[in-house]
């Protein structure tokens, strides 16, 4: 299965390897991945869509405004002018590093969106779509979270100077 090879993809494969045990603690055969039991219909591609969107307002909302905070900050300490600000604050918000995570962002996105309108409109549930759209979605939260970090250790070395 290619699919597994993905490693946030290992854990869900390897226990549709291992036999489900029956009514009676037997083992039954494992069921192919089309027969288990994760939801994956159209109402569940759009779900997944609609939890990235949220994780990603969710995050921003939770980080834009302690970040505009310490910019602010920064702005007092050096007794910048406005005109100063936009200039001497713009390598916190925009450089090459920052640059690949946006992309690394808008790639996921499109990809989440395309995967998850191809699952929401397939004839056939393909639930090992779900699983690469789930393991897309986890990518986004942590290539973003990565990226606050980065933002927020950059601006805090400068207020610590």
């Amino acid at each position: 299965m290619a699919l597994c090879a993905a490693p946030l993809l290992a854990l869900a494969c390897s226990q549709e390897a291992w036999p489900q045990q029956g009514a009676q603690g037997k083992p039954q055969e494992a069921r192919p991945a089309s027969e288990q039991e994760t939801p994956c219909g159209k109402a569940d591609f759009e779900a997944v869509v609609e939890e990235a969107a949220s994780t990603l307002r969710d995050l921003n909302a939770k980080n834009r405004p302690a970040f505009q905070e310490k910019l602010r900050l920064l702005k007092e300490k050096r007794g910048w002018s406005h005109d100063q600000f936009m200039r001497e604050a713009a390598p916190f918000v925009r450089d090459d590093k920052i640059a690949v995570f946006e992309q690394q962002t808008q790639e996921l996105l499109d990809a989440i969106a395309s995967m998850g309108q191809e699952g929401a409109s397939a004839k056939k549930p393909d639930c090992a779509l779900m699983l690469e759209l789930r393991a897309r979605m986890t990518a986004l939260v942590t290539t973003q979270t990565a990226k606050w970090g980065y933002m927020f250790n950059k601006i805090e070395t400068e207020l610590a100077k």
